[in-house]
């Protein structure tokens, strides 16, 4: 079995800084693209960052400039480090991963963290 297990959330005024942790644990034979969701009240889950095995990254529009996602793949951990923080930003955050779990397998599955809550507030 694979466990995805977020750290970081919490509230935070706006302007400020916050930096997310996801550690994969389990059964893993590799780790494929890493990445952060989030989700609002009222609203879907949407893509915020994310960052393959090449440590190539990707970002939404929204959090260009301010977040930076990066990963440590001796540690099978993906950060989400989240600058300039504005209210709009609000929102429960999920790790995701895509990973592989045995040698025989050629195709990654996806595997969820249980989210954090990230709250920007004065």
């Amino acid at each position: 079995q694979v466990q995805l297990v977020e750290s970081g959330g919490g509230l935070v005024q706006p302007g400020g800084s916050l930096r997310l942790s996801c550690a994969a644990s389990g059964s893993i034979f590799s780790v494929n693209a890493m990445g952060w969701y989030r989700q609002a009240p009222g609203k879907g889950r949407e893509l915020v960052a994310a960052i393959n095995s090449g440590a190539r990254p990707n970002y939404a529009d929204s959090v260009k400039g301010r977040f930076t996602i990066s990963r440590d793949n001796a540690k099978n951990t993906v950060y989400l480090q989240m600058n300039s923080l504005k209210p709009g930003d609000t929102a429960v955050y999920y790790c995701n991963a895509a990973i592989i779990t045995s040698v025989g397998d050629t195709r990654p599955r996806d595997y969820w963290g249980q989210g954090t809550q990230v709250t920007v507030s004065s």
